[in-house]
């Protein structure tokens, strides 16, 4: 009797080694968040997404991360059928609603790796910029184009030049050693922005910088951002 439990045990001890030996997922869906196909800069860990996948008893996301400071994102996932979404009030734009107001979603179905692009419609653009060091300055030239001019069109709140000695920069302290800002009241001409400020003793000492813009929109908690640049000093 003790030779047939011993077994049954040993069996039991099988199934549950199998049940919780799954291996790992290699799907790899990854994108980018755009506009009309330009690419959408955003503070790094700061906007969120969101992979629902129904069934297996599972409620709620089974991913719940955040874009790169590129607006790019990147997961590892199981074949199947999910959903998309961004949740409201998150990015420097306007993500699709459901007629109730709720974030709508995409259906991603995996079967091997993809590529998803997401388009959304930001609040504003930032265009043609220009930024470039002479002396113990920086300067950045711009324009800021409005996207959104219907019933949810926005006012700038300011825009800001970040420096930092690493590709990280934002208006996050630990992401700036330097940074200047212009409120959007003070802003007469938006095709025709510009700021400037000196460049900070770094330490240890390097011959170059990091530098972007950034544009807060007025009620958005998120800013947009243009392409970080290396600039020689």
């Amino acid at each position: 009797m003790k030779i047939i439990i011993a077994i049954l045990s040993f069996s039991l001890f099988l199934c549950a080694c199998d049940k919780d030996n799954y291996d790992p997922p290699t799907a790899q869906l990854s994108g980018k968040l755009v506009y009309q196909g330009e690419a959408i800069n955003v503070e790094f860990n700061q906007v969120p997404y969101q992979l629902y996948q129904f069934g297996f008893g599972k409620t709620g996301a089974v991913s719940n991360t955040s874009f790169t400071q590129e607006g790019t994102y990147s997961v590892l996932l199981f074949n199947g059928t999910y959903k998309l979404l961004i949740p409201n009030g998150q990015g420097p734009f306007i993500w699709k609603k459901l007629p109730s107001g709720a974030p709508d979603s995409i259906t991603v179905t995996m079967n091997g790796s993809q590529q998803l692009d997401l388009e959304v419609t930001p609040y504003y653009m930032i265009r043609t910029p220009q930024i470039t060091a002479a002396g113990n300055n920086v300067t950045a030239t711009f324009k800021a184009e409005k996207v959104i001019t219907d019933a949810n069109a926005r006012n700038i709140e300011r825009v800001n030049l970040y420096l930092n000695k690493t590709t990280f920069v934002s208006g996050n302290g630990n992401y700036n050693v330097a940074q200047v800002s212009r409120t959007g009241a003070n802003i007469t001409d938006p095709n025709n922005i510009s700021l400037t400020v000196a460049v900070p003793a770094i330490v240890p000492a390097q011959n170059y910088i990091f530098a972007r813009i950034g544009l807060k929109v007025a009620g958005v908690e998120d800013m947009i951002f243009s392409p970080v640049v290396k600039l020689t000093l």
